[in-house]
């Protein structure tokens, strides 16, 4: 049975339904409460790794110490070749230990279901090819990827935040959205903040209901494609 580490950077932040798809094609997880400071195992004797959303920046280590030992996590799996997945905080993490800039406060945020447009450099990746041309995922954003790492093959956009999608040499992927949230999720999010945004919440928690059949088939393809490449 394959063996995937997963970082967890906040308490309500788990791997979700894409940690029950991933175990459904026999993906064993590992998930390590780094935010609680559960230890970083000295050897990763992982077939991949997943990295989690958070409030944080990837180099904020005075709020989150645990920060710089996920990074040189990353770092050494994408150097030998480990199968990675980062999700928000995640894959803003990869971007920047790939030498790709990340900012605090950029652009407009997103919240909720929120259309992503696939593109043409996703037609040969092997997660992302023959992905519907427009597909939706729950977003719950403020920072962004400013410039992807040099050479990374930019898969997937949004009107507000471009890199959407976004893979670093060939076994490991990088998203700004939730692949792993539904409409649950939206729904238990703090209703206040949201209005003192100036966003209604029982909208959100109705259009991503709407959306989520058709993004669950999607995503859920992914993830098994992820399975496959940790599998292999």
């Amino acid at each position: 049975m394959s063996r995937v580490l997963v970082v967890q950077n906040h308490a309500g932040g788990g791997p979700g339904r894409f940690g029950a798809w991933l175990a459904s094609e026999g993906v064993s997880l590992d998930v390590l409460h780094a935010y609680a400071g559960a230890p970083f195992p000295r050897r990763t004797a992982y077939d991949g790794v997943l990295v989690l959303g958070g409030g944080f920046l990837p180099d904020d280590d005075a709020r989150a110490p645990w920060l710089a030992p996920t990074r040189a996590l990353v770092a050494g799996a994408v150097e030998r070749g480990t199968p990675v997945f980062g999700i928000c905080l995640g894959g803003q993490l990869l971007a920047r230990v790939a030498g790709g800039t990340v900012r605090g406060e950029h652009g407009a945020p997103e919240f909720g279901s929120t259309p992503l447009s696939l593109r043409p450099e996703a037609g040969d990746d092997p997660l992302f090819r023959d992905l519907p041309e427009r597909v939706t995922a729950v977003e719950h954003h403020v920072d962004a990827v400013t410039a992807l790492p040099p050479g990374a093959a930019w898969l997937m956009t949004s009107e507000r935040c471009p890199y959407q999608a976004f893979r670093v040499g060939e076994r490991a992927w990088g998203v700004q959205f939730h692949p792993e949230a539904g409409a649950d999720r939206v729904r238990s999010w703090d209703a206040e903040r949201l209005r003192a945004r100036g966003l209604d919440p029982v909208e959100l928690a109705d259009r991503a209901a709407r959306d989520e059949p058709a993004a669950e088939a999607v995503w859920r393809r992914v993830a098994r494609r992820f399975a496959a490449v940790v599998g292999g």
